[in-house]
């Protein structure tokens, strides 16, 4: 699916067949959409762009010189763009290519950020007169997004720091949860830093015009601070984790001080009936009230045992 947006008497229009671009110039073209392309709708965007669009392997290599490179005509940059989900998040890589003032995208993925800029440019097409200005679009509307899912997964973490200091009972599952936001908490991480490195060497390139230049810095500057929430999130985490493995310590220290205490009690009447149990001729044995005297004897042993014990407070 390709969607093509160009200028027509100093408006915006909108067109889904390749058809239409033996019908424009490289001037009137603003923005090449390509979702999940065909063959045919590549070679198309190849031919009027007159280069060479990356293929999928490439877009998700992690090399700098993959995520980004530079030709005579042309600018080529690789992002990654997060995908949220019910139980955790996967990244979609998305291809941009800038050349003069047109701006080509291809992804395999519906994005919110790319439907929210195309109605924008629809509505009001003077906001975005280059394919910089769309690209600042997107990438000022993914970030917010980014910084949206940070506030959330920061009330998350909120709430499960609340269940430990209320004592709530914290087990295998209650880890593996704090887990999940660790990874999740790090893939935000790095789509943010990747994009970071992206908006830097585009700040850098001599093709970038100068009133591009100061929105640049400002993407740069909101991304340092999520950054920084980012790893305060993950910090906050990890204290969570070492609270929570701590209490489950404590727990078991408890559980283990419990049977000691019982096999120390029991241990003086286990030494008793050993004694006992021996076939060998011992003393009050083979009289009428023997074994009553061995039950009190033993009852005596434990009672000491456990005064001995409480006195010293460690029971």
């Amino acid at each position: 699916m390709i969607k093509i947006f160009y200028t027509l008497n100093g408006q915006a229009e909108v067109s889904e067949t390749i058809g239409i671009l033996k019908q424009i110039s490289m001037e009137d073209a603003l923005w090449l959409d390509l979702f999940n392309p065909t063959g045919e709708e590549k070679r198309a965007v190849e031919l009027f762009l007159h280069t060479t669009l990356q293929s999928r392997a490439q877009a998700e290599e992690i090399e700098s010189s993959s995520r980004y490179s530079e030709t005579i005509d042309a600018i080529f940059a690789n992002t990654n763009f997060l995908i949220p989900s019910a139980e955790n998040y996967t990244m979609e890589s998305v291809s941009f290519v800038l050349t003069g003032h047109t701006i080509t995208s291809i992804r395999q993925v519906p994005l919110r950020s790319f439907t929210d800029i195309q109605r924008r440019i629809l509505f009001n097409s003077k906001l975005y007169p280059t394919g910089f200005h769309v690209l600042v679009g997107i990438l000022e509307n993914r970030i917010d997004l980014d910084a949206d899912m940070i506030e959330l997964m920061s009330k998350e973490i909120g709430q499960y720091s609340k269940r430990v200091s209320l004592g709530e009972d914290v087990n295998e599952e209650f880890l593996l949860d704090i887990n999940q936001l660790q990874e999740n908490t790090m893939l935000v991480r790095e789509n943010i830093v990747d994009k970071q490195r992206m908006i830097s060497s585009i700040l850098r390139s001599d093709k970038t015009p100068d009133v591009i230049n100061g929105k640049l810095g400002v993407l740069l500057k909101d991304i340092s601070s999520l950054i920084n929430h980012t790893d305060f999130s993950f910090e906050r985490l990890e204290y969570l984790q070492n609270t929570v493995l701590g209490l489950i310590d404590l727990e078991q220290n408890k559980i283990m001080k419990i049977f000691t205490m019982v096999s120390l009690l029991l241990m003086p009447p286990t030494l008793i009936a050993s004694i006992y149990g021996m076939n060998i001729q011992l003393p009050l044995v083979g009289g009428m009230w023997d074994m009553l005297i061995v039950l009190g004897a033993m009852l005596v042993i434990v009672l000491l045992v456990f005064l001995f014990f409480r006195r010293k407070n460690m029971m």
